[in-house]
């Protein structure tokens, strides 16, 4: 569309009524007096700056409106196509000091021998591994520069700098975390600048106030009861374990007290306010309970971990992980996945479900390619070695037990 035509007339008659649309004017240099700053001497003190008082809770943006991005279906290929709308990603290469590529022959599945024992999986797009931290034993302030796309997980992760030294690492980005946020690791203890902002004082309320925030790594004894953790360890100053793929979180009970008569079993006896007969201060002993806090994972099981393991606050990243579609085969090719056949549409030579006429399989039980019973049957629980760590286990066999409520209905 062609514009209309100004006459310089009109021009100038508009210049006069609005002189917004005057001609351009720079700024003229003026001459200004710059006073060099006072010499810092040896009797100069620079006033200390407290970073916990100016420091504030990061927004709650974990629940933001679940949406899917889909595309008009110029191809057979996209008109399936979901993807979560994940728009604060950086669109840039990874970190290459924090990477280091995927080679070597175990990608398809193979061992050390080039034998397959994992199967349907091979080729795919080239990848590069990136080097996570996932015992965040290093303290001080974090600051989040970006959040990231990891090939090699279903959750994204995030790059962090240290204030202090400005180094550099990767950890597993919590639900909602963004760039210029500020995380912390407290499982070296409790800093001294924190607890002057306090006030001195050491209750449990007041310091969780402070530091239970989104992406913040604490022992399990600093998180209040009903928070939810993920990237939770296992051991006392191990690696996070459990809990880090793709929205998958834990929430802590509480701890195990100890009663009166378990404490006298231990050796620990005293008139109830931690002194002794002579009135002198006793120490502090924890019984074999007081060292574990009792979690509850995402299938439904109750587990008993250490009070020093690590956890992180918040959930993990990319929650709708579970809800994209690939739209179709290639994309699953891309991934490093192959195909998967039915045992049913193989020969007898290759399956005990091929061979014959037809879609029939035998009149035989449901079998896997080595002959194991792969619908119930075939047991793999052990009854004497049981893991003295869980306390509750997962529930099983739902659906089994809802058709039989169903069939009591109908009854």
């Amino acid at each position: 569309m062609l514009q209309p035509r100004l006459c310089l007339r009109q021009l100038q008659h508009l210049r006069t009524l609005h002189p917004c649309t005057s001609r351009r004017t720079y700024a003229e240099l003026q001459a200004i007096d710059h006073k060099p700053p006072p010499p810092i001497t040896a009797t100069t003190t620079l006033p200390e700056v407290n970073p916990y008082e100016s420091s504030v809770r990061p927004e709650d943006t974990s629940e933001a409106p679940f949406q899917l991005r889909s595309y008009k279906p110029r191809t057979p290929g996209i008109r399936h196509l979901r993807r979560p709308v994940n728009d604060h990603l950086h669109r840039g290469r990874a970190y290459l000091p924090l990477t280091f590529p995927r080679k070597g022959q175990h990608i398809g599945g193979r061992n050390n021998s080039g034998q397959i024992r994992v199967r349907h999986r091979g080729n795919g797009a080239k990848r590069r591994i990136r080097i996570i931290d996932f015992h965040r034993n290093a303290p001080g302030k974090h600051t989040v520069e970006r959040i990231e796309y990891d090939p090699g997980r279903s959750a994204h992760i995030a790059l962090v700098t240290n204030n202090a030294t400005g180094e550099k690492s990767y950890i597993v980005a919590a639900q909602g975390m963004r760039a210029g946020e500020q995380v912390e690791s407290f499982r070296a203890g409790i800093p001294q600048l924190l607890l002057d902002t306090l006030g001195g004082s050491t209750d449990a309320g007041m310091v969780a106030a402070k530091t239970a925030w989104r992406g913040n790594c604490l022992p399990l004894h600093m998180i209040p009861t009903g928070t939810l953790v993920h990237n939770v360890g296992l051991k006392k100053g191990g690696k996070a374990q459990l809990c880090r793929s793709a929205g998958t979180f834990a929430m802590v009970i509480g701890t195990q007290k100890q009663d009166e008569g378990e404490r006298e079993m231990e050796g620990v006896v005293d008139g109830g306010d931690g002194f002794g007969e002579a009135g002198e201060k006793q120490p502090e002993r924890r019984g074999k309970k007081d060292l574990y806090v009792e979690v509850r994972l995402k299938s439904g099981e109750v587990r008993k971990i250490h009070r020093d393991a690590c956890a992180t606050i918040g959930t993990a990243s990319n929650s709708n992980y579970n809800r994209r579609q690939l739209g179709k085969a290639g994309r699953s090719r891309w991934l490093g996945i192959r195909p998967t056949v039915r045992g049913v549409a193989m020969n007898a030579s290759d399956h005990p479900h091929g061979g014959g006429r037809g879609k029939s399989k035998g009149n035989v039980q449901p079998v896997s390619i080595w002959g194991q019973l792969t619908k119930g049957g075939y047991k793999t629980r052990k009854k004497r070695n049981v893991n003295r760590f869980v306390v509750t286990e997962r529930p099983r066999h739902q659906k089994s037990l809802s058709k039989a409520k169903k069939k009591e209905k109908n009854k």
